[in-house]
C-alpha cells in the first residue's frame, strides 16, 4: 500500500512520540532516575524502617530493641504464632521506646483455600485470635497468605475460588475493623504460591471486597521474580499499600549484601508518589556478621530513599 507524505509524518511522529515514553517508563523501571520534581513528592511520606524479630542481633528481645534504636528503626514486626501471649511481654519491652509494632508476620494455622472445611475453620480462628493480639499492639496489620505451592487439596484457581476468598476476607476484613487492624494479602513468586502473585493482583482484590480491613502489601524479594517494574507494582496498588518487605535481590539476605543488584530506588521513588508513610519492613537473611551488615543495610536504604 503507497504511504503518502502525511501519513508518513504521522506514523514517524506517533512512534517517535511512543519510543520516548517507552524511553522514560524504561528508565524509571530500572531505578536510574532523575531526581523528581518537589511537586510530585509528597510531604507525608518517609522511609520508617522495621525489623522482624530476627533481624538484629542480641541475646534477648530488650537487647534486639536496643540495637534498632541505636539506629533509630522505628517498627518491630513479630510473628503471629503464640502473639496473644506475648502481648504484655512486649508492651512492657516497648514501654518508654520509640519504637512501635508495625505488621504481625503469619503465624496463622491452615489456609483459606483449602478444600477441607475444618482447615479454612482452623485459618479463620486461629487469624482472629492473632487479629485480635495485633489490634492490642496498635499494628498496621496481620499478613496473610492464601496458599502455599505445599498446601493441598486446594481449590483451584478459577473465578469461583476467587469469588470464595472475597467471602472470607469479608468476614476477617471485619473482624479486624473491631480490632482496629487490619489484614494484609502478601503477594509470593511462583515458587512458594500459585495463587495471587502480583501485587496488582492483590489490590484489585482489595478493591472488590472494598472493606477497610483488608489490604495488601509488596515485597522487593518476590517482585524480583513477579514484577516488570517496582514503581509500577507500588503505584497499582495505591491506596490499598499497607506495609512493605525489603531483602537483597539475589539471595534474600540483608540489603546491600548482592552489591549492586540491590536498587530499590524505583520502587522508593513510587512510595514517594504514593505518600506512603507505613513501614518498609526486613525479612532477610544475612551472609555476614549482623553487627557490620545490618547497620550497612540501613545506611544504604536511607541513601537510597534520598536519591528516588
Amino acid at each position: 500500500m503507497a504511504l503518502d507524505r502525511r501519513n508518513f509524518l504521522k506514523t514517524t511522529l506517533s512512534g517517535a512520540a511512543v519510543a520516548a515514553m517507552s524511553g522514560s517508563a524504561l528508565t524509571a523501571c530500572t531505578g536510574k532516575l532523575a531526581p523528581p520534581k518537589a511537586e510530585t513528592k509528597s510531604s507525608s511520606s518517609e522511609l520508617k524502617l522495621s525489623f522482624q524479630e530476627g533481624i538484629a542481633p542480641g541475646e534477648n528481645l530488650n537487647e534486639k530493641l536496643d540495637f534498632m534504636e541505636k539506629l533509630g528503626v522505628a517498627g518491630f514486626e513479630p510473628g503471629g504464632r503464640g502473639l496473644a501471649g506475648r502481648v504484655d511481654e512486649i508492651r512492657q519491652a516497648l514501654n518508654g521506646r520509640t519504637i512501635q509494632i508495625s505488621a504481625i508476620c503469619a503465624g496463622f494455622e491452615g489456609f483459606i483455600l483449602s478444600t477441607d472445611e475444618a482447615v479454612r475453620r482452623q485459618c479463620m480462628d486461629t487469624m482472629k485470635e492473632i487479629i485480635a493480639a495485633a489490634g492490642d499492639l496498635g499494628s498496621v496489620g496481620v499478613i496473610i497468605v492464601p496458599a502455599f505451592n505445599s498446601q493441598i487439596p486446594v481449590f483451584p484457581h478459577t473465578q469461583e475460588t476467587r469469588d470464595f476468598l472475597c467471602e472470607q476476607f469479608t468476614e476477617m476484613g471485619n473482624w479486624a475493623v473491631e480490632h482496629g487492624t487490619t489484614v494484609i494479602f502478601e503477594p509470593l513468586n511462583r515458587r512458594e504460591a500459585f495463587y495471587l502473585r502480583q501485587v496488582a493482583d492483590a489490590a484489585s482484590i482489595c478493591r472488590d471486597i472494598n472493606n477497610p480491613g483488608v489490604r495488601c502489601m509488596g515485597d522487593f524479594w518476590h517482585m524480583t521474580w513477579e514484577e516488570t517494574c517496582d514503581m509500577g507494582a507500588f503505584l497499582s496498588a495505591g491506596e490499598y499499600l499497607q506495609h512493605v518487605h525489603i531483602a537483597s535481590r539475589k539471595r534474600r539476605s540483608m540489603p546491600g549484601e548482592d552489591g549492586e543488584a540491590d536498587n530499590y530506588i524505583a520502587g522508593f521513588k513510587a512510595l514517594k508518589m504514593l505518600g506512603y508513610n507505613k513501614y518498609v519492613s526486613f525479612e532477610c537473611g544475612c551472609q555476614g556478621d549482623r553487627n557490620v551488615a545490618v547497620p550497612a543495610a540501613v545506611e544504604l536504604l536511607r541513601k537510597q530513599w534520598e536519591e528516588a
